[in-house]
Parts: structure tokens; C-alpha cells; sequence
């Protein structure tokens, strides 16, 4: 369902060609915090903010059951609604295993990209990347729209790939690495490689985020990735090249899960899943670069 009007999409898709000095932030600061209210299907995956109605949206990931002659194979992940101050509205199953979720100020849609998106083998029908409905105020219906099907040139079954509303472009950080998949849609190969210089970080691959790297917008400081083992958001250019880092609090206790999921990049945020907060976890979202 498509409700933001023209005028408002085309002033998001303008305001994130605007170029002004970049600065990396060199402690993060919290823009937000979103108790979880209920417990993560499986797992929290990413998150995305829609202008329009001023609303945050997480997303839970967890494959389907096997199907049976009295169930369908459906995912029950649920996507969950949170006011622009973080209290929860309500939450719905649209039926995917979700990854990525993200606004396509193009289409004015929330849009969630798959596990698999590489391969449809085994887990169709709900395999690609979809558009959620929405209503004006706010709350998810429970009904989608397919997008894309499946494509190979996402590489990485569990990738989490964002998305420039620009370019039109994905970025697909690949696991047990440093390469970052360009994908264009209409295409079956990806458009190029980026190689993060992880020597200049100094970090090692099993350090970050394995599945997620962040497209922020902002000239010259484009990719965000998220170094687990030392609490900080390291920041590149779309050529690899490291720009510099972000210090998170040293007070956050990031585990395991911080390198595979729990992540999304969202209203000028990188989110990151605090799951020691709370009684389900929260999302924290770290302002790093302005």
C-alpha cells in the first residue's frame, strides 16, 4: 500500500543526495533506544524508520516449518511496530524469513529482502525481496508484494544487504571476509566487488558483523560495519578504503549473535541489539557519522 505522497518521497530521495562535510562521530551517540516487548522469533534481524508516519519497524528471522495437510509452509516471523519514541504498537506475521528490512523512499514502501536471497532451492515460495503493507497510522496489515525474485548475485545465503535509493543498488557483505557484493537487481551477476581494507582497521575478518554492512548516505563514509570483539562502528568509503571509527559504549556487553544478526541502518542510525538489556533485548541506535 503506497501512502506517502510524491512531494514527501521526493524530498527523502532528495535530501540523501545532499552532500555536506562528513564527520565521524569519535564516541557513537544514542539516538534512540526500543525495548523489545516481546521475545525475537529465533532471531532479530534488521530495522527500518518510514517518515511518513514516523514509526520504527524490527524485524524478527526464523525459517519456515516443514509443510504438512494442515499447515503451510509459512514462516511465523513477526515484524514489529514501535512508535518514532520507541513504544510498541502492535506486531504481524507477513510470512517471511526476514533479513534485511529497510524504506524505499522510491516507491514510498517498507521492503524486507529474504534468507536465501541467493537461491530460491528449498525454501519457496517466499524467497526475494517483498513490500510490506502498511497503514496510514501506522500498523503493519499483514499483506505483501513481490518485488524480485531470487538472485545469484547476492552471493551469501544469510547476507543482509542495504540498500542505496539512489543508485539503486544493494550491498551484500559476504561471510568469513572482507568483500561486499554490489548488486543490481535487474542483473544476475553482481556489478562489482568492494574489498574493505580490514588491514588498516585492524581488525580480522571474525572480529565484524559476518552478514552486514551499512549503507549510510553520506559521501566518502558510505559503509558502516560493525566491529563486535572491540565495541566500535569502523567507517569506509565505497572504494574499501577505511575512513575511521566510531567508539560504542564500553558499558555494552555485545555476545555472539551481534556478528551474525540484530542489526539495521535506519533514520540516520546504525542499530545495533543489546541483547542483555531488558527482557527480551534492545535496539540501540548509534549516531556515527554526521
Amino acid at each position: 500500500m503506497q501512502f506517502i505522497p510524491k512531494t514527501l518521497s521526493g524530498l527523502a530521495l532528495l535530501c540523501l543526495t545532499l552532500t555536506t562535510q562528513a564527520e565521524i562521530l569519535p564516541e557513537a551517540e544514542i539516538g534512540i533506544k526500543i525495548p523489545l516487548a516481546k521475545k525475537p522469533t529465533t532471531r532479530p534481524m534488521g530495522v527500518a524508520y518510514l517518515p511518513a508516519n514516523q514509526h520504527y519497524y524490527i524485524a524478527d528471522g526464523g525459517l519456515a516449518p516443514m509443510g504438512s495437510e494442515f499447515e503451510a509452509p509459512i514462516s511465523k516471523s513477526e515484524v514489529h511496530t514501535f512508535t518514532g519514541d520507541g513504544k510498541y504498537v502492535q506486531s504481524a506475521k507477513p510470512g517471511f524469513d526476514n533479513r534485511s528490512l529497510y524504506f524505499n523512499p522510491n516507491n514510498g514502501k517498507l521492503e524486507i529482502i529474504t534468507y536465501n536471497i541467493s537461491s530460491a532451492v528449498g525454501f519457496l515460495p517466499n524467497t526475494g525481496i517483498f513490500s510490506l503493507d502498511v497503514a496510514e497510522t501506522g500498523e503493519l496489515l499483514g499483506t505483501s508484494g513481490e518485488i524480485s525474485q531470487f538472485n545469484p548475485a547476492f552471493g551469501d545465503a544469510a547476507t543482509m544487504p542495504s540498500y542505496d535509493p539512489v543508485s539503486k543498488h544493494y550491498f551484500a557483505k559476504q561471510e568469513h571476509g572482507n568483500l561486499v557484493f554490489v548488486v543490481d537487481t535487474k542483473q544476475r551477476e553482481k556489478l562489482q566487488e568492494i574489498k574493505l581494507d580490514f588491514a588498516k582497521a585492524k581488525v580480522a575478518h571474525d572480529d565484524v558483523s559476518d552478514h552486514f554492512v551499512a549503507f549510510t548516505g553520506v559521501a566518502g563514509n558510505e559503509l558502516a560495519l560493525l566491529d563486535v570483539d572491540h565495541k566500535a562502528v569502523l567507517i569506509f568509503d565505497l572504494n574499501g578504503q577505511y575512513v575511521g571509527k566510531s567508539a560504542l559504549p564500553a558499558t555494552m556487553k555485545l555476545r555472539s549473535q551481534n556478528h551474525f544478526n540484530g542489526l539495521g541502518y535506519t533514520n540516520g542510525m546504525l542499530f545495533v541489539y543489546h541483547e542483555s538489556e531488558g527482557e527480551f533485548g534492545t535496539y540501540y541506535g548509534f549516531k556515527v557519522v554526521k
